[in-house]
């Protein structure tokens, strides 16, 4: 928070009540709740009969809504100025306002349909959701050497199949490309057993000896450490998050630790002349 605000300038400021502002529970809250709302609106406009009882109402308030958002994009930017484009979260804001003001006719029109990206933008607004998307991003390079294996397992066994069951079951294994795209959709068990295992079990009873094993290592070995590399991104942001707190936590400790230190050395030192004075009192 106040890395934000500092970019918004000096506190006190105009920029930085503005961007504190923005910041507030209140604004948050109510960005999300026109972010939801405008989700069901869009939704309701997909139906014929829906748009054509509400009229142009539909039109007019998902017109209201592109104003508002315009206003709070223009808003942030003027208060964080550079730390606005700095920030991934407010470039994707702005893009998505940006291309809900194409123009419904035209060679651009196709890009009207992005207006539901909209919603999305309450996954910069929600924390818990903003960690998730920043720690399956951050998973990407790692999951470059599982991608690979994949591809290599995928790619072998698509050989073998086309090679073993391309007579038997020529519409899923009769070419190599067939074979791919039939090995993914066993990797998802979307039917695997009726429409492909089965039929090529009644002329091949040994084919489950290919099949079980792809099954097993492709969709519980090599999806499982997809998810694992994500779940350790996940929890290394979350540990890179709780360092600065924890750094503040023991300075914050070691300053009170010193500070009880330094008043017990004032009251020694404050006793000490006490004893001092009555020493001399007592004297003759």
């Amino acid at each position: 928070m106040q890395e934000v605000l500092s970019a918004a300038g000096m506190p006190g400021s105009p920029r930085a009540r503005l961007a504190a502002f923005l910041l507030s529970d209140v604004v948050q809250r109510t960005v999300i709740g026109l972010i939801l709302a405008n989700a069901v609106l869009l939704g309701i406009e997909t139906s014929e009969s829906a748009a054509a009882a509400a009229g142009g109402l539909i039109a007019a308030l998902d017109l209201a809504f592109l104003i508002i958002f315009t206003i709070e994009i223009g808003l942030r930017i003027y208060a964080f100025r550079g730390g606005f484009f700095r920030d991934p979260w407010g470039v994707f804001d702005l893009l998505v306002v940006a291309i809900a003001w194409m123009p419904a006719s035209g060679p651009l029109a196709v890009l009207r349909a992005l207006r539901v990206l909209r919603v999305l933008r309450i996954i910069g607004l929600v924390p818990s959701m903003r960690r998730v998307v920043e720690a399956m991003l951050h998973a990407l390079p790692g999951m470059g050497s599982i991608v690979l294996l994949m591809a290599l397992l995928f790619y072998v066994a698509a050989v073998m199949a086309t090679k073993l069951y391309g007579a038997v079951l020529p519409e899923r294994f009769g070419t190599l490309g067939d074979s791919l795209f039939t090995l993914f959709q066993l990797m998802t068990l979307e039917s695997w057993a009726e429409a492909t295992v089965r039929p090529i079990l009644e002329h091949q009873p040994l084919a489950w000896l290919f099949f079980v094993p792809f099954i097993l290592v492709a969709t519980f070995v090599v999806l499982n450490l997809f998810i694992g590399v994500i779940v350790d991104s996940i929890q290394t942001l979350r540990a890179r998050d709780g360092e600065p707190a924890e750094a503040r936590h023991a300075a914050e400790v070691m300053a009170a630790h010193d500070e009880r230190a330094e008043i017990l050395r004032e009251l020694r030192a404050l006793r000490a002349e006490m004893a001092a004075l009555r020493a001399e009192r007592r004297a003759p």
